[in-house]
């Protein structure tokens, strides 16, 4: 907890698998309550893989819950066109950006991410000593 709000960051894959096993025990609304205690949840690395139909629900139900309640900040490297294909449900999707965009702020990144130009700068050592 820094200046008071407190945070959770997690992958999308382990929320899905965390409201999979709630959906199994019954549980649901009690996680949904859960992350209602967090003032910002930051899912990370949406849409590298597809989602079942029943976790594409319970991920827009997640989303939905914090719908103009609490922050949400997503991840993903897919343009929104994409992302029924993720999701599985063109109808759901578009409810979903619908959410997720208004009074939000989109930001979009081009060029090398931060681990390949890590990547390249340990690597140029190496191969300025293998030149000499």
């Amino acid at each position: 907890m820094r200046h008071g709000f407190r945070a959770r960051f997690l992958t999308a894959s382990a929320l899905v698998n965390e409201l999979l096993l709630a959906r199994q025990e019954l549980r649901v609304p009690k996680v949904l309550k859960q992350y209602g205690g967090f003032d910002l949840v930051a899912v990370d690395e949406l849409g590298y893989v597809p989602f079942s139909r029943e976790a594409a629900q319970l991920l827009f139900e997640f989303f939905a819950d914090r719908y103009e309640r609490r922050a949400t900040a997503l991840t993903t490297n897919l343009p929104f066109a994409q992302w029924a294909q993720v999701f599985g449900d063109e109808t759901m999707t578009v409810a979903l950006l619908d959410r997720l965009t208004h009074r939000s702020h989109v930001l979009m990144f081009n060029g090398d991410s931060y681990r390949a130009k890590e990547s390249r700068r340990r690597s140029e050592p190496r191969a300025a000593a293998g030149a000499s």
